[in-house]
């Protein structure tokens, strides 16, 4: 099972503002981009990935939604409108649950009010936990046991203090190389080398 885990910070968890944040300062686009490599690939789509978006541009909770290839049955589109549709069609169902609630929203889609430090304690359990780091090992040094958990976040960097509180519970920081990328291109380069392996 490989683990792709999204922090956007900018993202709104309201789906009209989502939706109208395309192309702007919230870059909201890169949600579906993300998506899009990392479940598709040609005329078919990835085994075995899950895909967990975290939006915390928020009035009261992060939304966490989850996407779980192996159990969706109706992928409508391979586009950025039809992407960007489940996850507004995920904050649309997510509207008035209060904390750590969790709501189904079709199969293999789910949206969970968690924040993103939660959900990577509770997937430090079971997961070998990654963030990309310009300065970590470099990814054809790294070995890959389980089920690995790549973090990725949107155009604002992770705090200092998120990547101390990763340490703690054992991530380990990779690289792919000097230039830094956009999360859709680093879920790319990082299926190539585990496709190699």
């Amino acid at each position: 099972m490989r683990t792709f885990v999204l922090r956007a910070r900018a993202a709104p968890t309201d789906s009209l503002k989502l939706l109208a944040s395309v192309g702007k300062d919230a870059h909201t686009e890169i949600l579906a981009h993300t998506l899009m490599n990392a479940i598709f690939v040609a005329q078919s789509h990835r085994a075995k990935v899950v895909v967990y978006l975290v939006l915390e541009s928020t009035p009261d909770y992060s939304r966490t939604i989850r996407f779980d290839i192996d159990a969706m049955h109706e992928i409508s589109g391979f586009n950025e409108q039809a992407l960007l549709g489940k996850i507004a069609k995920a904050l649309d169902t997510s509207k008035g649950m209060g904390k750590d609630e969790i709501r189904p929203v079709e199969s293999g889609v789910t949206v969970r009010t968690v924040s993103f430090e939660r959900l990577v304690q509770e997937l430090a359990e079971d997961h070998q936990l990654f963030v990309m780091d310009r300065k970590g090992t470099s990814i054809r040094e790294q070995v890959f046991q389980g089920n690995p958990c790549f973090l990725l976040t949107d155009h604002i960097p992770m705090p200092k203090k998120t990547f101390h509180s990763l340490e703690r519970l054992g991530a380990r920081k990779i690289t792919l190389g000097s230039t830094m990328l956009f999360a859709s291109q680093c879920v790319v380069l990082i299926h190539h080398e585990l496709d190699q392996r």
